[in-house]
């Protein structure tokens, strides 16, 4: 054997070497593959049911809101219905409630103004500048 033929089988044994890595290594990776399609077959079969129920509960919060929205508007006229109401009873009512208890407020202070049997009121004093001026005082102006 000369070197030529000891250098070709050398070669040789090494392009085999390296072909069977290379086969060892496709293999793997061909498994790996395999495992990785299954995987993504799984979760495209579980990820269907689970947009789908996902799916059905926006829409089932979009129909809630939709009520609630409803609801919201319902109870903003009822609001303002009771606001024009309790304007419109206070201006019909109220001006003539205050006069009616003025009234029976004058009524009441005339009648125990006339009376006998009461005693004499004290004269009133009055505060001016932060000194008393007796009644007797103030009548004189």
């Amino acid at each position: 054997m000369s070197g030529g033929e000891v250098a070709g089988i050398l070669v040789a044994v090494f392009w085999a070497i390296l072909v069977s890595f290379l086969a060892v290594a496709l293999a793997r990776l061909a498994q790996t593959l395999k495992a990785t399609t299954k995987l993504v077959a799984d979760v495209t079969d579980q990820a269907v049911p689970l947009l789908a129920d996902a799916s059905t509960a926006v829409r089932s919060a979009q129909t809630q809101i939709e009520r609630v929205d409803a609801i919201a508007s319902d109870v903003q006229e009822v609001t303002s219905n009771a606001s024009a109401l309790s304007t419109t009873v206070a201006s019909t009512f109220g001006g003539p409630l205050v006069k009616v208890a003025a009234f029976g407020y004058g009524v009441r202070r005339a009648l125990v103004g006339r009376r006998d049997d009461a005693p004499a009121k004290a004269p009133r004093r009055t505060v001016i500048v932060g000194r008393t001026v007796p009644a007797g005082r103030r009548k004189r102006k």
